[in-house]
């Protein structure tokens, strides 16, 4: 078979340990294995489909008998098992007899099992009695992309090494590489919407360029038009829309985009997808995000996908807190003292008292309801209420600072997915302008009495009792 006619992931399938591209923590530690001459006599390389587990199992067993490479011949001495179609305890009755047999021609007879989870348990006893004792002639390499599958004894008998997926920066620029060489015209928005549409496997990222290549206009060349009306992906200004939708509570909008998108036959859990990576790359600065992700991830599973994803759009756009000041003020942590937190308190505003008492400051408003704050997040957030409820508060100028008691209830409510539902209460309450700080102590004693008490005792909580 020519070169020309191979397809480009075998074409440009790496040759050797040093053209591996995205996993050196493996390449760099099989090399120094080889070259010392410290073989294994098993090697279990586990990862996800397509980041060249395949690959580096032939590359490694050539290497480890010092033959060149080549792909259109496989020397007697190198087996390639695939494990879903032999996976029957005779095949490996009969592997265990064969490997008695000495090389024909190499150093050392390597055995490559591919999907080696695919094995019946049967197979996997038989096989283990070889891997306790093989022939010092024998090398195996086993490969899989569901290592949980595999008996504990099978794994502990064989170094492994884990293989990540590809990072879309990676990805990216090995596709501009094959690119450039066939002189396929694509732009690099192009090759980033493949790259995450190959989801972190270079043999699907590749196979998409291939298949698209052949697809394109020869004067447009590759571009993210073609890849969206060939893989039935919503439009990016679509995607944006819906996001912006969402965020601007405009329901009825929301509904028309989305209908729009599935009658342009896009799927609903495509689309989710290409949500959950758009929203992905904003969550740092949008931390309610998180949650609409992980919300997104079940439209999938649904049985009426495109409800599902209605549904969730719809209950986000509902819920979100609108835009304020209070919202783009982030959770704080505190780590300053009581007495320091008075101090800065007192510079922004004389009059405010010191922190110790819960008196509110002259001239704030009183109408601050805590109970009501509770109320609200237990008939909408029974997570954040089961915290909240167990928590002290006090108020000073625009802040409603929460003694949370412990650092376990602190780091809950500091946690993005807690954040914006605090924000939404406090908003549906009647307070858009309040920041929130979170303390991991009790709250002080309410009057300068029990402070002294307290402060005489070394520490201690204030508790009412009613007869």
């Amino acid at each position: 078979m020519s070169q020309a006619s191979l397809a480009l992931y075998r074409k440009y399938r790496s040759k050797s340990l040093d053209e591996i591209v995205g996993q050196e923590h493996i390449t760099r530690l099989l090399s120094k294995a080889v070259a010392s001459g410290r073989i294994s006599h098993a090697y279990l390389l586990t990862g996800p489909r397509g980041v060249g587990k395949t690959s580096v199992a032939r590359i490694l067993a050539h290497e480890i008998n010092q033959l060149p490479y080549d792909e259109s011949s496989t020397p007697l001495d190198i087996i390639e098992i695939d494990a879903a179609s032999n996976n029957g305890v005779d095949d490996v009755r009969d592997l265990r007899e064969k490997v008695q047999l000495a090389p024909v021609s190499a150093t050392k007879k390597v055995y490559i099992i591919d999907e080696v989870h695919m094995l019946t348990k049967q197979a996997f006893n038989a096989l283990l009695k070889t891997l306790e004792e093989p022939p010092e002639h024998v090398v195996f390499i086993l490969a899989t992309t569901d290592v949980d599958k595999l008996p504990a004894t099978i794994v502990s008998r064989a170094q492994r090494y884990g293989f990540r997926s590809i990072s879309p920066a990676d990805a990216v620029k090995h596709l501009r590489h094959i690119a450039d060489q066939e002189k396929i015209k694509i732009d690099d928005e192009a090759l980033t919407l493949i790259a995450e549409r190959g989801d972190g496997s270079f043999r699907d990222s590749i196979s998409l360029l291939d298949q698209l290549a052949n697809l394109a206009d020869e004067k447009e060349g590759v571009t993210s038009e073609l890849i969206e009306a060939t893989l039935g992906l919503a439009p990016t200004t679509v995607v944006n829309d819906i996001i912006d939708a969402a965020d601007q509570h405009q329901l009825s909008h929301l509904a028309e985009l989305l209908d729009g998108a599935s009658q342009q036959g896009v799927e609903a859990s495509i689309l989710a997808q290409q949500l959950i990576a758009r929203l992905r790359t904003k969550s740092l600065e949008t931390p309610s995000y998180v949650t609409l992700i992980d919300s997104l991830l079940d439209v999938a599973k649904s049985s009426q996908p495109t409800m599902k994803l209605f549904t969730v759009l719809g209950s986000y756009a509902e819920h979100k807190t609108p835009k304020t000041a209070a919202l783009a003020t982030p959770v704080r942590e505190v780590t300053a003292t009581i007495e320091e937190l008075t101090k800065q308190a007192t510079k922004k505003e004389p009059k405010v008292p010191e922190i110790k008492t819960v008196t509110e400051p002259k001239g704030e408003p009183r109408d601050f309801d805590w109970t009501a704050l509770i109320e609200h997040t237990r008939r909408n957030y029974v997570a954040l209420y089961s915290v909240l409820s167990k928590c002290g508060h006090q108020r000073l100028d625009d802040t409603i600072i929460i003694y949370t008691g412990n650092a376990f209830y602190k780091k809950k409510l500091d946690d993005a997915k807690y954040t914006p539902h605090l924000y939404e209460s406090l908003t549906a309450i009647g307070h858009t302008d309040l920041a929130i700080e979170t303390i991991p102590t009790v709250a002080p004693p309410k009057s300068s009495q029990a402070a002294a008490v307290v402060a005489i005792m070394g520490g201690g909580e204030e508790v009412s009792v009613e007869e």
